[in-house]
Order: C-alpha cells, then sequence, then structure tokens
C-alpha cells in the first residue's frame, strides 16, 4: 500500500486552548485538527508539527503534515483546505493544503522560525486587541530596547532567556539572526528570528527587553545576562497573548538536514 503525505500551514487564536501539543487533560489545537481530519480520512491521521506553542500563544504560520494511504486521496489540496475548515472551530484555520515529497518533514527540515510579538503602549489598551496584545501602561523608551536588541544578534547560550521545560536540555545554544523592534503610535511589534528557540525563550526575551525600556536594566546588561547563564538574572517572562509563531522557513530542496535545535 502506497502513501501520501499532505503539508498544512495553519494559523490560530490560541487563547481558548492549551498551546499547540495534545494534552491529557484540556483541548490543544493539535487535537482539534486531528478530530477535523479524522471526519476525511479514515486511517484518522495523526499530524507532525513544525513547533510547540504554549498556552495562549497564537500562530500565522504553524507548518504540519501527515500521511494517508494513496487510495485514500481523492482531492486536490484547494478542496482539503475548504473541507478541514468545514470541520474545525472558526478560530482554528488551515491556510494552505499540498500534496508534498514523501521525504518532507515539518519539524526536522524546518532551519528557521519567526515570532512576532505585539505590545499596545499607552495608558489605555485597544478592547478589542487585548486577547492579541500585551498593554504596557507606561511610556517605554523604544531606542534604548534597540540598543539592548543588537546585543541579542548572533550564537548565544540563551538559557538565561528561557524557563525550565521539565526535562532535560542538552544544547541551550541557538542563533539569533534578527531581533528588530518596530513602532507605530502605541502599537510595538518585536520582530524575532532564529534557527531555533528554547522553552518560553521569545517571551523571556521581550520581558527583558520591556524592562530595559522601562529603565530597570541598563541596555548594556544584556550580554552579562547571557553569560550568566541564570535565569534569576534576567528579566521577567512576557504574556503569552502578545506572541504569534509568524512562519517557519524550510530548507532548499537538495540541501541536507541540520541537526534541528529548537525546544518549540
Amino acid at each position: 500500500m502506497g502513501w501520501v503525505r499532505l503539508r498544512l500551514t495553519v494559523a490560530y487564536d490560541g487563547t481558548d486552548y492549551l498551546g499547540w501539543q495534545l494534552q491529557p487533560k484540556g483541548i490543544s489545537v493539535q487535537e482539534k485538527l486531528e478530530e477535523a481530519l479524522a471526519r476525511l480520512f479514515p486511517s484518522q491521521p495523526r499530524v507532525m508539527s513544525s513547533s510547540r506553542t504554549d498556552t495562549g500563544v497564537h500562530a500565522r504560520g504553524m507548518s504540519v503534515h501527515f500521511d494517508i494511504p494513496a487510495e485514500s486521496w481523492r482531492m486536490d489540496g484547494a478542496k482539503l483546505l475548504l473541507a478541514a475548515n468545514a470541520h474545525l472551530p472558526p478560530d482554528i484555520r488551515v491556510v494552505k493544503a499540498a500534496r508534498t515529497r514523501p521525504d518532507f518533514h515539518a519539524r526536522f527540515d524546518a532551519v528557521g522560525k519567526q515570532y512576532r510579538y505585539t505590545l499596545w503602549n499607552s495608558p489605555a489598551h485597544d478592547p478589542r486587541l487585548l486577547r492579541h496584545q500585551w498593554h504596557v501602561p507606561k511610556p517605554l523608551d523604544v531606542t534604548a530596547m534597540r540598543r539592548a536588541a543588537t546585543v541579542l544578534i548572533g550564537s548565544h547560550d540563551f538559557i538565561a532567556f528561557s524557563a525550565t521545560p521539565g526535562y532535560e536540555r542538552q544544547h541551550t545554544v541557538r542563533r539569533l539572526t534578527r531581533c528588530d523592534i518596530r513602532r507605530s503610535g502605541p502599537l510595538i511589534t518585536v520582530v524575532i528570528e532564529a534557527d531555533g528557540f528554547l522553552y518560553k525563550m521569545c517571551r523571556g526575551i521581550v520581558g527583558t527587553l520591556v524592562q530595559v525600556g522601562q529603565g530597570r536594566f541598563p541596555s548594556d546588561s544584556i550580554l552579562t545576562m547571557l553569560n550568566s547563564r541564570d535565569r534569576c538574572l534576567a528579566g521577567m517572562t512576557a504574556p503569552a497573548n502578545g506572541l504569534v509563531l509568524w512562519a517557519v522557513f524550510y530548507r532548499k530542496l537538495g540541501t541536507p538536514r541540520r541537526p534541528h535545535p529548537a525546544d518549540q
């Protein structure tokens, strides 16, 4: 029996879910997606994802793959997208669907990811966007935040900016290629790209940068935090609601897979 591998890009509002991954108690995004696919394919496929987002974190570009028996593949990607969305709740959507090559792997072929974190920096928050932004009422020094962000670029041990995941980690060095801070009025967006991320690393970075903007840490303290490898010396963990998995980047066809560094 032959098999067909399918690839999806999934977007979701993570507010009402216990993260992406299946949980023994509580509802996850993966659970809802697999329930929808089980209504389309008798084999009840399990999906493999590029990432694991935490409770309350959102996604625009979660990438997943799954396999089905070849005789079950009787539609094209456009019809799969429509059919899957017909069985998903409105806060989860398949935004791309296509057949892919048999050796494609949503996690192990990924070479980088982009997360975006959104803050609303004004005395009054925008109530329409409260589920998707961190409201920081006091003024922030964005220039100081940008100076601090430049220190994070490159390969570093980011353990001081991450939380303990509940299992032993052998490798905690990650290569950050981008940490941009954009401001448009009260709206501040932090764009972070890396080859992988430790558990709650993005939120640790953003929380620390915000505290730099509040004057609680000097801009030049970031290197000391990195070198300390001590979570207690870095800043706070930003709330989950402002974080979005924006995009996943993949190796070009024909290039070898690299050892995969990502915890999330």
